[in-house]
């Protein structure tokens, strides 16, 4: 579908830097946040994840709230006078997923709106698709504008994956990376904010496209897996870009360590790629962040924008994909102004 925005900031709360430019910085040398948590695994070992060093040691849906409200904070900063004037979508995780750290909604989003003192013209929104979620409120947000509801949309996300709950119901299903299972990911925490106009911004939002797949992780219908939802969302940022997969120049993706995510990208590639180009490069947050759920998307549109501006982003459209544990399947083609 086609998606006219802009990207006109970011804020940003992850393992490796407390802002925007720091996060940016450390994604793009390849550094990464894991360390030992106080969990355990299976065999009494210490699990690894990628946790928030914030100043406080808050927990629960009031870490969550603060990370957010960071985020915020920092994407006005470039735009002061969108304050007052900006509907909020908040992206959280699903909503049956065990150990969820805010499982009231409503009540984590007043909570951030009391920090910032967020006003907005409209009702905010909750979007809760786990790592697609982001590709949902841009769909949103791209409705929002265009029916002149606000000026401007900020799409907050928030998500954790440190929690006891969590970490025991993705052990149990050998999800997790441990010495014991390399086919793995490792749990992570982040927050990020991208605001968005009509027009104003670095970068352009050309093409959205969203899907659901049938052969999804959980799958126990014995579906033969073929990568056929994300190719589909593909097609569809691809249709609403007005380009094709050969011109892509970078991919960014969430690919938060199990093997099935990079054979599902793999798949949507041999499905929509019919004419010749170079190798481009594939940025994986999973890689520096570990599996930061739905705070996944905004954290990719933030770093595309900050490589944008900063001139390091490769010439060209870049794609950004993100799927979840449901099936669930997002992928955006952003460009340069």
């Amino acid at each position: 579908m086609n998606a006219d925005l802009d990207i006109v900031s970011a804020g940003m709360v992850t393992a490796v830097g407390l802002d925007t430019p720091s996060s940016c910085a450390a994604m793009r040398a390849r550094l990464d946040g894991f360390q030992e948590t106080r969990f355990l695994g299976a065999a009494g070992e210490w699990l690894i994840g990628a946790p928030v060093p914030l100043p406080r040691n808050w927990m629960g849906a009031k870490r969550l709230a603060h990370m957010a409200a960071a985020a915020i904070v920092e994407a006005f900063e470039a735009m002061p006078e969108a304050r007052g004037s900006t509907a909020l979508v908040l992206c959280l995780a699903e909503e049956d997923r065990p150990g969820r750290p805010a499982p009231d909604s409503r009540h984590l989003l007043t909570h951030i709106e009391q920090i910032t003192e967020f006003a907005g013209p409209i009702a905010s929104r909750v979007v809760a698709y786990g790592r697609p979620s982001g590709h949902v409120a841009l769909d949103a947000a791209r409705r929002l504008l265009a029916s002149n509801a606000a000026p401007f949309v900020i799409i907050v996300a928030v998500d954790s994956y440190l929690t006891s709950q969590t970490i025991n119901h993705y052990l149990a299903r050998q999800r997790l990376l441990t010495p014991r299972n390399s086919n793995g990911f490792i749990p992570g925490e982040a927050a990020a904010a991208i605001l968005c106009a009509r027009r104003g911004g670095t970068m352009h939002l050309t093409g959205l496209g969203l899907a659901r797949e049938k052969a999804h992780i959980y799958n126990e219908m014995d579906i033969p897996f073929r990568g056929e939802a994300m190719a589909t969302a593909y097609k569809e940022a691809f249709a609403g870009s007005g380009r094709l997969h050969s011109d892509i120049t970078l991919k960014i993706g969430d690919l938060v360590g199990e093997a099935y995510w990079f054979q599902q990208s793999a798949l949507a590639m041999l499905r929509t790629q019919r004419e010749h180009s170079e190798v481009r490069p594939i940025w994986a947050l999973g890689a520096s962040l570990g599996n930061i759920g739905a705070a996944a998307v905004p954290v990719m549109l933030g770093w595309a924008l900050s490589a944008i501006q900063r001139g390091y982003a490769p010439s060209g459209p870049i794609l950004i994909e993100a799927s979840g544990d449901d099936g669930a399947c997002g992928a955006a083609v952003v460009e340069a102004r």
